[in-house]
């Protein structure tokens, strides 16, 4: 009952494809990682954008700049609403996130609607409230620094 040539070869073969099923799970696996990863890293830069623009309408409602509180809030708005797009249906969080993201976005409304022309203290109170929702939003994805 030895092992003919034939049986060998089979036998070889088999190994080879299972050596290619490995390989082509492997190489998946570091596709779907490098994938992952290339979204953590743009969810991120989004995050920076977010969270500079509203620290930044804050600062400059401060200094009573009425202009640069709209470019700002405008700008937060862009960021929130690319990150609610961008966001995967199972990230942790998520819920959460949208919802203060969406209240980002409804302040900057606010802030665009009350315009330019308007004391930069008034425009101060919905821009202190977006920069307080997209905090929270940052918070709630686990996205904080």
């Amino acid at each position: 009952m030895g092992i003919t040539c034939l049986q060998l070869r089979s036998i070889g073969i088999s190994l080879m494809g299972v050596g290619l099923i490995i390989a082509t799970a492997v190489t998946i696996a570091a596709a779907s990682t490098a994938l992952a990863g290339e979204a953590d890293q743009k969810l991120l830069e989004q995050r920076d954008g977010l969270l500079q623009n509203a620290e930044d309408m804050v600062a400059h409602g401060g200094m009573g700049d009425a202009k640069a509180i709209l470019h700002h809030c405008g700008e937060a708005a862009r960021y929130a609403d690319v990150l609610i797009k961008q966001l995967p249906t199972s990230h942790p969080g998520r819920e959460e996130g949208v919802a203060s993201l969406n209240d980002v976005i409804r302040q900057c409304k606010r802030v665009a609607e009350i315009g330019i022309h308007a004391d930069p203290g008034v425009l101060l109170n919905p821009a202190i409230k977006a920069r307080t929702a997209a905090r929270a939003s940052v918070k709630a994805l686990g996205l904080a620094k």
